[in-house]
């Protein structure tokens, strides 16, 4: 009673500062032009794959459906971040209303789940093309693919909307400085003056059953596609499918390997540019290596490409 009484009486934060990537001014000139051009190759790569997908009807098939699906959710991912990022490089460590804070902490947190599951999906896409080829035109249907491109969408949007109600509540009364490029779970639990057990429960809860069970479908998914893979008779199919399979799986393990470091713990991480280091990876590197790995590798794509260039000319 007396810690409540206490807490109304406490001056509440109205503003975060961000700190930013680098706190040095001599290394951010280069930095802002290096992700500057990262975020712009990004949106550039998912822009492209948007458009081809969307305009060819070779590629109106479930594999690319879903691949359309992540090229656009990394467009609005890297908007959710990078303008923060650039903007700190820029001008330094910035000021962000509260409100504004949660904005994006909302659809970040939002985008990240559905990305999960969204990876999820393509790796049973690629399971059930590859181990299951009869099958595949029922149990890969229109309806389906729908059905699990809105589950994780709208998945993503109900964890966000619990995990950011949770933070929210919370208190801050000060300081208000965030070691960090945009507003994330761990630097803002850290500066709660209330108690944060619990949401710490519900963030470390929903980050092992979203990661943790989107990456065993992943693996589960890998694993069974190698082994129908290596009783394929044919050598060159072999390192064909090893070697798609091999890139799918390091960006898959990069994302993951980051995303559940940092958020299936089941207490705050201290070591904030150990933090940053790691959001740099999932939210600059995977987005930016995704349409390449999955997409601009892919023959059909390249066919696509080719296609528009003969066009235009």
């Amino acid at each position: 009673m007396e810690r409540s009484v206490e807490l109304d009486n406490v001056t509440r934060v109205q503003e975060f500062v961000l700190l930013g990537l680098s706190t040095r001014p001599d290394m951010r000139d280069v930095l802002f032009a290096v992700f500057l051009t990262l975020y712009l190759v990004t949106l550039l790569e998912n822009t492209l794959i948007i458009y081809l997908v969307c305009t060819h009807s070779e590629l109106h098939k479930p594999m690319y459906f879903f691949l359309g699906n992540l090229s656009s959710l990394e467009v609005c991912y890297v908007s959710v971040t990078m303008p923060s990022l650039l903007l700190g490089l820029w001008n330094g460590p910035s000021h962000v209303p509260f409100t504004t804070c949660m904005t994006q902490l909302f659809f970040f947190i939002s985008l990240i789940c559905t990305e999960c599951t969204l990876l999820a999906s393509m790796a049973y896409d690629r399971y059930v093309a590859i181990c299951r080829p009869l099958h595949y035109p029922l149990l890969m249907r229109p309806q389906v693919c729908l059905g699990l491109s809105l589950s994780s969408w709208l998945g993503g949007l109900l964890v966000s909307v619990v995990k950011t109600s949770c933070i929210a509540s919370l208190t801050y009364c000060g300081p208000n400085v965030l070691n960090h490029f945009f507003c994330d779970v761990s630097p803002l639990l850290n500066l709660s003056c209330t108690h944060v057990a619990l949401t710490e429960l519900v963030d470390f809860i929903s980050a092992i059953v979203i990661f943790g069970g989107s990456l065993l479908v992943a693996i589960t998914s890998y694993v069974a596609i190698g082994r129908a893979v290596l009783h394929m008779p044919s050598a060159a199919a072999r390192r064909k499918a090893f070697s798609t399979c091999a890139s799918h799986l390091v960006v898959v393990g990069i994302f993951y390997s980051a995303t559940l470091f940092i958020y299936a713990r089941p207490s705050r991480i201290e070591a904030m540019d150990l933090n940053k280091v790691l959001s740099v990876i999932y939210t600059v590197v995977t987005p930016m290596c995704n349409p390449v790995i999955y997409c601009l590798r892919n023959k059909e794509v390249q066919a696509a490409f080719h296609r528009t260039l003969r066009l235009t000319h």
